[in-house]
């Protein structure tokens, strides 16, 4: 099969799975689903990928490349940013991917247990760029030392794994939260991740 009709069919699939995340569980989707979403039928998706799983990786690596283009426009742009201009660029990039936010929190362990060596490595490889053109950013716009801009990064990385569950709250968390008298502050992604930036990066000038 020729590259461009294998990666039009590849990109199908993914495309597929994203639209069926956006309303169901991950529990609840399976190749079937997703092969009747799709031109071309269940049994072609595993010319592409052996497991659901491997789906959801592509698709979160597809996730991490989209934010990575953010990244490098960001750096290539700009000679100087404030503080402030970084954490809201930064924000504003964050808000963009939702099933980003969505994956790495609530996914992600799986889609890597559950896919082969090889789709791990590729999405590996551009998570790999993601930590370096952070970075970047941070010695560039702040003249952080490499090893604390490594520091900055791999504390900024988790924290965004706790936005979703945070910020995505149903309807019956919200009845759970009111009768247990809870005064929850019920903040928006944009808010947590903000707040989030602002005290991770409290420290530089």
């Amino acid at each position: 099969m020729e590259k461009r009709l294998f990666d039009e069919r590849k990109e199908e699939i993914i495309n597929a799975c994203e639209k069926l995340y956006q309303k169901l569980d991950f529990k609840d989707i399976n190749i079937k689903l997703i092969g009747e979403q799709i031109s071309v039928g269940r049994t072609s998706i595993y010319n592409y990928f052996q497991t659901k799983e491997e789906i959801f990786l592509a698709l979160l690596e597809r996730e991490y490349l989209k934010w990575n283009e953010d990244l490098s426009i960001l750096l290539e742009r700009n000679e100087k940013l404030t503080k402030e201009d970084f954490i809201d660029t930064i924000t504003d990039s964050l808000i963009k991917r939702q099933t980003l936010l969505k994956l790495i929190s609530m996914n992600m362990f799986e889609t890597e247990a559950n896919s082969r060596i090889k789709n791990i490595t590729n999405f590996k490889l551009t998570f790999k760029e993601t930590v370096s053109l952070l970075e970047q950013c941070l010695c560039k716009f702040f003249n952080t030392k490499e090893y604390e801009a490594e520091k900055i990064t791999f504390t900024l990385l988790p924290f965004l794994v706790g936005i979703y569950p945070y910020t995505s709250v149903t309807d019956k968390m919200k009845e759970a939260i009111n009768k247990a008298n809870f005064e929850y502050k019920f903040y928006t992604d944009k808010e947590m991740i903000k707040m989030g930036l602002e005290k991770i990066l409290g420290g530089i000038k």
